[in-house]
């Protein structure tokens, strides 16, 4: 039977941020942000350029002092706690790898710094890189590794202290998009063997969905929205979410009706079209509706669609192909609208040339409505 005490250091979070701000001149970086990390887990931010995660990351990490607001590691309140003294390391886009060691040297130098004898921290280090799956790379130069090896020994470096807490900026931007690919997986591989709390910025939508246990979805220095990459994906809290998490067609119009939960709109070319509601909604308010390419259904017929199913008309801009994501660029025909619909890997659709016509549907369950003061919020 646990002890109370014994439970509260389970249910303590590594990272707990409280009403935390910080304005540059008049800039609001981070506003009044509050959240919580749970022990172990991959926490992801993701925004776009300038929305505040970098500030926001450097004050976890205590390099900016916030102007009010606190935040506590492992339980610990780090108010006047310098960089060095927090229980924190932090993973940069440029690795800063020190090209005049070894591999095994880079690893062991903040072991060095504390004091751990030569012997001890080569040991550590060489037990510290089987683990990243760089056994036998300690005697190599930083140099002679790949990009993705070179990740490795920056996380290793970072890891052998022990952090509570892992940050990482950006790490993966600079490599090339394959390695990136391959690293994600590698980076999420290497999160839960080591179980210790990862914090990751970045403005690729698809890194954060691909690693995190959780993701805030930042936006002019506040979360719009915290989650999972699956409620963030199906179920967006905003039209700011809707639209930077993952490809989405965005249709603007006016509210003709709310019938209980879909609501029944109009775009400024008459196409008509329902959609699921998402917050208060009244008819004949501007509206913004979001349909994912993969939420659609493309046909060479309304015959072709599934009963029940309001068939929409339009005709073949272009074929976008991109392998597995490849997708077919059309305009509906009534209000000209341009619509992106994914293309199915069955090949059905292989012989569709621009010009051609098809219809296509989607179920309104599948599409959601925001009214358009949320949508640009």
């Amino acid at each position: 039977m646990s002890t109370p005490t014994a439970h509260a250091r389970v249910a303590t979070p590594d990272l707990e941020v409280r009403a935390l701000a910080k304005r540059f001149a008049a800039h609001p970086a981070v506003d009044d942000l509050s959240f919580t990390v749970a022990r172990g887990s991959f926490f992801s931010i993701l925004g776009p350029s300038g929305c505040g995660k970098t500030t926001l990351l450097r004050m976890i990490a205590g390099f900016i002092q916030p102007d009010r607001g606190d935040i506590a590691i492992g339980g610990r309140s780090m108010a006047g706690v310098a960089p060095n003294r927090r229980p924190v390391n932090m993973v940069f886009q440029q690795l800063a790898l020190f090209p005049m060691m070894s591999v095994a040297q880079n690893v062991a130098f903040g072991l060095a710094r504390r004091g751990v004898g030569r012997a001890e921290r080569m040991r550590r280090a060489a037990a510290m890189l089987e683990r990243v799956g760089l056994g036998g790379a300690g005697g190599k130069r930083t140099d002679e590794l790949s990009g993705g090896q070179r990740q490795r020994v920056a996380i290793a470096r970072s890891m052998i202290l022990e952090p509570t807490l892992l940050l990482l900026d950006e790490p993966l931007g600079a490599l090339d998009l394959k390695l990136r690919e391959h690293m994600k997986i590698e980076l999420k591989q290497l999160q839960a063997a080591f179980a210790t709390t990862f914090v990751y910025i970045t403005h690729d939508q698809s890194e954060a969905l691909v690693l995190s246990d959780h993701i805030g979805v930042m936006n002019h220095g506040r979360f719009e929205q915290l989650g999972t990459p699956q409620e963030l994906y199906f179920s967006p809290a905003t039209a700011f979410v809707a639209g930077f998490v993952g490809a989405n067609n965005r249709l603007a119009g006016k509210a003709l009706a709310v019938n209980g939960a879909l609501v029944e709109l109009a775009t400024s070319g008459g196409w008509v079209l329902r959609a699921r509601r998402q917050g208060a909604i009244t008819a004949g308010t501007p509206v913004e509706a979001f349909v994912r390419p993969e939420a659609t259904l493309l046909a060479r017929t309304s015959a072709d669609l599934p009963p029940g199913q309001t068939a929409h008309a339009g005709e073949v801009i272009s074929l976008l192909f991109d392998g597995a994501n490849s997708a077919v660029l059309l305009r509906e025909l009534q209000s000209h609208v341009e619509f992106r619909i994914a293309l199915p890997q069955t090949g059905a659709y292989a012989d569709l040339k621009a010009g051609a016509r098809v219809c296509f549907s989607f179920d309104p369950e599948r599409a959601i409505c925001f009214a358009a003061a949320d949508a640009h919020a």
